[in-house]
């Protein structure tokens, strides 16, 4: 792909000898003794020093200009790789790679060793990532806040088929990328006791806490495309107050004298500890209030420096919470402007409300938090009162409007009392914002009917839908330079600046033949990038003229891997038997990770391996089906996975799946979707066409009326169908794990009796449409015409066009573009 029409010689030579300097002065290296590592951080250095200038310069216009703020708080950030990112969006990728060359230096070499941010486990801190480079794109002045994870999400280790947990070192190295501020820094506070005095009249609370966490931030530039702006994305790291107590260590309790600071900084050690534990859970409260306390005291002051007054936060800062994680920003904010600022209550309550906007990303009853009310008010005293002060006024409020049903006032209240006393959090966030959105049409709508249906009820202004999107720069530029290419020399480099409305001029180009052709050439080549990875990784030796069926994200029962594995035992089972039948080479592609805690996660994937093994080492299957699972799912795996899919998976039950990134991801490079109308899979089924995808299975409004009535048997189903019933039976009896015959007994029996997410209903339907799938591959005109389709119709898809209308919208930061 070609960014710029010339690379000058001149620019060529500067790059060139900014890297040596690097090299030399800030690695200590000469090019003659440099490992790759060493060159790696040269350029990184270089490529920043570039990234400083358009900062710098960007944020002081911003200052200059008076702009109104965005403040963007996510517990992930999964932000990839970025040096590419960097060169990329800067318009100089094209010069660092001429400059190396000439170095004898292979930048595609180079980038690999890149580790990737452990900031984040799928889809909510991967759109995080995506959110902050539009945002950056767009000239929108934005400050992500988060946590600097020292550690962040696992490192996924397969060991004989079973997932382990392994520590992620992506800090090792350093990071090149981020400056640490230590002059910016917060004291967080736990536990402790609170006290009230009488100030004139007025009653005054005082929080003494029982112990102190420092924050210290860490600065990340993001570069938007063309270098438009540079906004940043700052991250907390957790420090003692005190280091180490030297009287504990002289006196001989050496390691009792770092205990505190162990204790501290086990707060920005691993994104999402195990909270099947008290413990568990408690760290996982203090990672939350720890970040959002940070981010509320540095925003404000920021506010303050710039404003005078936080009388105008509503008209010059909005602050969105991504999901339920920071929503104790609500109860944060009012102490800070009650109890430190002095605001009278009411007046705090318009302030926060009129500040704080919440995106909801799950309709699952688990992922909208619940804190026991105990923990609560043991390590945040104030907090607890203040949110039950909020909850108050607001069961008050219903009253004197002459609301009386005591079923509403439960199902609203902050305080949950029939499974033991709990803080809804997600109702916290809502009653707390003057916005709730939630990620895609049906899901938005879906939350008016389910979750949020009582406060839609009370607040009905408050709800809208702003539909995900993804960043098209590294989702098609970067990731599949050789789809990028193709698309540049039929539509212009215009496309690249705006692909929302030009991508679909593409769409003549399927009906000619030779572009079908090219198209999927370059996915060839693609796939037998990814056949080597795939060799290289897991030992399994695919061909690239197969059938690609790709599944990639996160573990988990609603997102029902387990279909797909139990259409692969299906699929194995009928070549087997057939094997004369015309079958479609296929290779099923599956990758992600389970929570640590999360066991029948953990035994799908065991199951997947399993399958892997018995299909891949038997002779008779004559290399018509292959399965993979790639271990350590992450950004850099999918940049090389995505672009080599001929069919994307995504199949969840239909009503759970808010979005969805990757359905969009697939669909942008040529991937056809076979797929439940969930998420946004029911927007991208009208924008790219039904005949262009396989839809098949139960519509959410079916599962919810199977669920009403009962009367689903997932048995009854399985015995109606033999297909399935072998199936099921061949698991159950141990045909994949002849060392354990018992091991999936538990998992099929209570795919039987208990199938929550209706696998069993909509097997025999994927079934259908996996058969429509060979057909279409059969067909090489009509697949290509319609892979072709699906990326000159997923414009819309654009995060520029999501965040044109979270700005324009909620932020009103947009107005006059």
């Amino acid at each position: 792909m070609t960014q710029e029409p010339t690379v000058s010689v001149n620019d060529v030579a500067a790059f060139r000898e900014a890297v040596l300097r690097k090299l030399t002065y800030s690695v200590g290296k000469d090019p003659e003794h440099a490992f790759d590592h060493d060159w790696f951080e040269a350029i990184a250095l270089a490529t920043r020093d570039h990234v400083i200038d358009h900062w710098m310069e960007h944020t002081r216009q911003s200052y200059r200009g008076g702009q109104k703020r965005v403040y963007y708080l996510s517990l992930e950030f999964l932000i990839g790789r970025l040096l590419i990112d960097s060169l990329s969006n800067l318009g100089i990728l094209d010069t660092a790679r001429q400059a190396l060359a000439e170095l004898d230096v292979d930048i595609e070499r180079i980038r690999a060793l890149e580790p990737d941010a452990a900031l984040g486990n799928g889809g909510l801190g991967r759109l995080a990532a995506c959110f902050m480079e539009s945002m950056s794109t767009l000239g929108i002045a934005a400050h992500g806040y988060g946590i600097r994870y020292e550690h962040g999400l696992f490192r996924q280790v397969i060991v004989d088929g079973w997932q382990h947990e392994q520590t992620e070192t992506w800090l090792d190295f350093g990071n090149p990328w981020e400056f640490e501020r230590p002059e910016v820094s917060y004291l967080i506070g736990f536990g402790g006791h609170v006290t009230a005095v009488n100030e004139n009249g007025r009653q005054k609370h005082f929080w003494h806490w029982a112990e102190g966490v420092r924050s210290i931030a860490y600065d990340t530039p993001i570069v938007g495309w063309r270098g438009a702006s540079v906004n940043t994305l700052r991250l907390w790291r957790a420090r003692a107050e005190a280091d180490f107590h030297l009287e504990r260590f002289n006196a001989g309790d050496h390691i009792g004298a770092f205990a505190e600071g162990a204790r501290a900084e086990s707060i920005s050690r691993v994104l999402y500890p195990n909270d099947s534990t008290e413990a568990g859970q408690e760290l996982r409260l203090r990672q939350e209030y720890f970040f959002v306390a940070a981010s509320l005291q540095d925003l404000l002051r920021r506010h303050l420096k710039q404003r005078g007054t936080l009388d105008s936060l509503p008209q010059f800062a909005s602050i969105q919470l991504n999901d339920t994680h920071p929503a104790i920003a609500v109860a944060e904010l009012m102490r800070l402007l009650v109890d430190v600022h002095g605001y009278e209550w009411e007046r705090a309550w318009e302030l926060t409300v009129g500040t704080l906007s919440y995106t909801n990303h799950t309709l699952l009853p688990e992922a909208l938090e619940t804190w026991p009310v105990g923990l609560m008010e043991r390590l945040l005293p104030r907090h607890m009162q203040i949110i039950y002060l909020i909850n108050a006024h607001h069961i008050d409020s219903l009253r004197a409007r002459d609301n009386h049903n005591i079923e509403l006032l439960r199902s609203v209240s902050l305080i949950e009392e029939d499974h033991g006393r709990r803080v809804r959090m997600g109702n916290l966030a809502f009653l707390g914002s003057h916005s709730i959105n939630g990620v895609s049409a049906l899901h938005t709508e879906l939350m008016r009917k389910t979750v949020f249906r009582d406060l839609y009820g009370l607040y009905p202004e408050r709800i809208n839908n702003k539909t995900n999107g993804i960043t098209f720069r590294r989702w098609l530029y970067q990731a599949n330079p050789k789809l990028t290419g193709l698309v540049v020399e039929a539509l212009g480099e215009a496309v690249l600046d705006s692909p929302e409305s030009l991508l679909r001029g593409l769409e003549p180009f399927a009906e000619q033949a030779e572009f079908r052709r090219r198209f999927a050439e370059q996915r060839l080549e693609n796939k037998r990038v990814l056949a080597r990875l795939i060799r290289e990784r897991v030992g399994v030796t695919v061909d690239p003229n197969a059938l690609f069926d790709v599944q990639v994200k996160r573990i988990h029962e609603y997102k029902r891997q387990l279909l797909n594995l139990l259409h692969t035992v299906a699929l194995y089972h009928a070549i087997r038997n057939d094997p004369g039948a015309p079958w479609v080479p296929r290779v099923k592609i599956l990758a992600g990770k389970a929570a640590a805690s999360y066991h029948q996660a953990k035994l799908i994937i065991k199951l997947a391996n399993d399958i892997a093994r018995t299909v891949n080492d038997d002779p008779t299957v004559r290399g018509l089906l292959k399965v993979v699972f790639l271990p350590n799912y992450n950004v850099s795996l999918a940049e090389q996975i995505i672009p080599a899919a001929d069919l994307s998976e995504q199949i969840s039950t239909a009503g759970l799946e808010a979005s969805g990134t990757s359905n969009m991801k697939f669909a942008l490079n040529g991937a056809l979707t076979i797929g439940t109308l969930d998420g946004a899979n029911v927007e991208m089924s009208e924008q790219i066409g039904l005949e262009h995808m396989f839809i098949f299975g139960l519509t959410a409004q079916q599962v919810e009326a199977r669920k009403r009535a009962g009367e689903y048997n997932a048995e009854a189903i399985a015995i109606e169908s033999p297909r399935l019933n072998e199936v099921l039976e061949a698991i159950r009896n141990g045909a994949f794990s002849s060392d354990d015959p018992g091991r999936y007994t538990g998992l099929i029996d209570g795919l039987k009796w208990h199938d929550t997410f209706f696998v069993c209903a909509d097997f025999e339907a994927y079934w259908q449409a996996q058969l429509e799938v060979e057909a279409r591959w059969r067909d090489p005109a009509r697949w290509w015409r319609s892979a072709v389709l699906n990326t000159a119709r997923t414009g819309w898809f654009s995060s520029d066009r999501t965040i044109r209308q979270y700005a324009g919208e909620i932020w009103k930061v947009l107005d006059d573009k």
